[in-house]
């Protein structure tokens, strides 16, 4: 009993960071926006968080610099593609390596320092039931704010105006302008909200998951949130179920090392990101080669003047 509850608390906080990074990116791409540099956001979030953590002595302050952060790159991100109208494929990958070049020169002061990570909160008396009291209710702040998100996201998406706004900005934009509607302002939204998740993610990477900062802590954890939302068919209750899977893979293939099992200590490293790429594959074959996304996924819209 205490080894399946260590095995699925690892696998919530591994699963975490994913899933606010997806959600995120989900929202972005729902408004016909492709953003491919959620890792460069997601590791300035990490180091300005930590940074600005040690410097003030508040975890608050850490988050809120990680937010800040992760939505300063998107906005960056957003003159571009949307400013300028350039390809959002090169303008993502470019956004990626700047971050992880920036984060490292924001780091370079505090490699190796630690403080103390946030803490839990502890619902009494639910708390104490085996098993699924400590799984459910004895949980850090970031863990229960991914749960709202999911719930948030959906709603805003299915059952809100402005989120049938958005989705029609991301199926065809040209009708959503001719409709009247602020395509443009309404993508920037979305990609500032990208950015603000992707920079809690990495806050959480810092501040919880292993609370000191490394250059690359990341770890491509931004290319798996990428690919989760396409796993997902950009619904927010499988980028759930995506996040946790692949949080869930990460974990066990640390497991199996620790159990001694006879394969390559590469290779299993290697096992998150290689069955990555066949679940894509597959979830391409099973749509014969098509894509659920949004129609206006990563196409430039340049109003008339």
């Amino acid at each position: 009993m205490m080894l399946l509850e260590a095995i699925i608390l690892t696998v919530i906080t591994a699963s975490t960071p994913l899933l606010i990074a997806a959600l995120g990116e989900l929202v972005v791409e729902k408004s016909g926006v492709l953003n491919l540099g959620v890792e460069g956001m997601m590791i300035m979030g990490a180091a300005c968080g930590i940074a600005a953590a040690i410097f003030t002595g508040s975890s608050a302050a850490g988050v809120l610099a990680a937010i800040l952060a992760g939505m300063a790159m998107a906005a960056l991100f957003g003159a571009l593609t949307l400013g300028l109208a350039a390809n959002q494929v090169a303008a993502g990958l470019a956004l990626a390596i700047f971050g992880l070049g920036l984060s490292g020169m924001v780091g370079a002061g505090f490699v190796g320092a630690q403080r103390a990570g946030i803490g839990k909160i502890e619902v009494p008396l639910l708390s104490d039931i085996p098993l699924l009291g400590p799984v459910l209710f004895n949980q850090d702040p970031f863990v229960y704010a991914s749960f709202a998100l999911v719930f948030l996201v959906a709603r805003f998406l299915n059952r809100t105006k402005a989120g049938l706004v958005l989705r029609a900005c991301g199926e065809n934009h040209a009708a959503a302008h001719a409709l009247g509607y602020p395509v443009l302002r309404i993508r920037f939204l979305a990609v500032l909200f990208g950015g603000a998740c992707a920079g809690l993610a990495g806050a959480y990477m810092s501040l919880v998951l292993t609370p000191f900062w490394s250059s690359g802590m990341t770890g491509g954890r931004g290319w798996i949130a990428l690919a989760i939302v396409v796993f997902a068919s950009w619904l927010p209750g499988r980028a759930a179920v995506g996040a946790y899977l692949f949080g869930g893979i990460t974990i066990l293939q640390l497991h199996a090392q620790g159990a001694g099992l006879r394969v390559p200590p590469q290779l299993m490293s290697a096992l998150p990101y290689l069955i990555t790429i066949v679940v894509l594959v597959l979830i391409m074959r099973l749509r014969r080669g098509g894509a659920a996304g949004p129609a206006s996924l990563g196409v430039p819209f340049v109003p008339d003047r």
